[in-house]
């Protein structure tokens, strides 16, 4: 009896160091493969990887990076408690380095935490306030009935709705606290397993118009898996589709290989005692994106984020004349830095509309009126879905950052899809523009897209380190 115990051991132990074995030798031919079919053209755009890394490491990059040190964008306000909406959370991540550190009243700017009840600027508020004043002196009293204020106040807001793909009410609920960017940044927490699974899983298998026939490519099993066969299915499935779907599945797996670019390049790679230090992975870089390693997804993903890096540039450049406006302030109370990082935010916009290859966004939803319609709502309610899931995420500091890019990518959609709205706004807010973005979405919009231009940024610093290593 021990002899077949001891045979069976052996033979187990042998197939598993075979197994290692040819592991490490997948893992050693992996150098510099995550990149080799990341190049050329986009799908369903008139633009290349290499113009995409030329215009944002060499350009853009360095001066968002300044921008987005400002006080104006570092503090955002964020709702880190509300329950999750759609299954029942154990826990919220008791690893400490999940924590956030919310802002102390003194330590936000005035003006920042005043702005939150304006949507433009000081300047627009005072001439809002002479207006009242006027009005009132010889005012024919037309004052409302509280049913009549209610409906009023409930058609608004669902005007404000219809335009949004994204969840705001954190702006102005009491649970919400001001939290520096700054010092609460982005990086690998240890969260991870069945619960960070299972946000994704939903996001994917519940919000992205896939039957649950259909097998989304995930990363293989050690010991087996179908991934390979999976993946076919998958993209013979969402190459059928319509532009839309195929566009919003690509955002999302954007938004994914962005944030899994930052846990990699902010790892944690010493936790001693005396020190704490991070810096970048290329192990747990290549385990997510190395074409062998991933069943030919990695370069996929990468290719997805650089699809996403176009829809959000593509946002800001349609922005600018709602920036340009004389009555917009990037209002913090401090007169000189905030008409200096306005003058910064105007560049860094005149230079998104300067990129020559900028996406298409009218080849989405064309053809007939009644079902473009009805494929962008559903899209915007998917999409909506989605920002909602954030409020499930378990780590903390994942919760703030999932949730910030989300509203940023909704933003984004918002300014897109608005286009007539923003070439009809005025240049000044006497009559009020059609258009709006609150605060809350303007810090979002540029400090998520903050998030996708650092990932692209970090792709090269993986490529000069997975050089190095050859």
């Amino acid at each position: 009896m021990k002899q077949v115990v001891l045979l069976i051991f052996f033979f187990y132990f042998f197939n598993i160091s075979i197994f290692f074995f040819a592991f490490l030798q997948v893992i050693g031919l992996a150098d510099g493969r995550c990149f080799c079919q990341v190049t050329g053209d986009l799908d369903d755009c008139a633009c290349d990887v290499e113009t995409i890394d030329d215009f944002n490491n060499n350009r853009l990059f360095p001066k968002l990076q300044r921008l987005l040190e400002s006080d104006y964008f570092r503090f955002y306000k964020v709702n880190l408690n509300k329950p999750c909406p759609f299954w029942t959370t154990t826990s919220h991540c008791g690893l400490r380095d999940c924590a956030v550190k919310p802002c102390s009243p003194n330590e936000v700017p005035e003006g920042v935490r005043a702005s939150s009840h304006n949507k433009y600027s000081a300047a627009a508020n005072e001439h809002q306030t002479d207006c009242e004043q006027e009005n009132r002196l010889g005012a024919v009293n037309v004052s409302l009935s509280n049913e009549t204020r209610e409906a009023l106040l409930s058609w608004n807001r669902h005007d404000d709705e219809a335009e949004r793909f994204c969840v705001v009410d954190d702006e102005e609920s009491p649970d919400s606290q001001y939290v520096d960017l700054l010092l609460n940044p982005e990086r690998f927490t240890g969260y991870r397993g069945a619960e960070a699974w299972q946000i994704w899983n939903s996001i994917y298998e519940e919000n992205c118009f896939k039957p649950f026939t259909i097998k989304r490519p995930l990363i293989p099993n050690v010991l087996h898996s179908s991934a390979g066969n999976d993946a076919k299915i998958f993209h013979s499935w969402l190459e059928g589709q319509c532009v839309e779907i195929r566009a919003f599945y690509r955002l999302i797996s954007g938004l994914h290989a962005s944030i899994n670019i930052h846990l990699s390049a902010r790892y944690l790679l010493d936790d001693s005692w005396f020190q704490k230090k991070w810096g970048h992975n290329v192990t747990e870089f290549q385990k997510r994106f190395d074409a062998d390693l991933t069943a030919g997804e990695g370069p996929k993903r990468l290719r997805n984020l650089y699809f996403l890096y176009l829809i959000e540039l593509r946002a800001l450049a349609k922005a600018l004349p709602f920036f340009q406006r004389s009555s917009f302030q990037l209002y913090t109370g401090k007169v000189e830095e905030d008409q200096k990082h306005k003058g910064m935010m105007l560049d860094i916009l005149q230079l998104a509309r300067s990129f020559p290859l900028h996406f298409d966004e009218t080849s989405l939803f064309a053809g007939d009126e009644k079902e473009a319609a009805k494929l962008k709502e559903d899209v915007r309610l998917a999409f909506l879905n989605i920002s909602r899931i954030m409020d499930c995420v378990g780590c903390f500091k994942c919760r703030l950052w999932g949730k910030l890019q989300t509203q940023g990518l909704g933003t984004s959609l918002k300014i897109l899809f608005s286009g007539r709205q923003i070439e009809a706004l005025p240049m000044s807010d006497i009559q009020g523009p059609a258009f709006q973005l609150s605060r809350q979405e303007i810090v979002s919009l540029f400090n998520a897209f903050g998030r996708i231009s650092t990932s692209i940024r970090e792709l090269q610093n993986f490529r000069e380190l997975l050089a190095e290593e050859q």
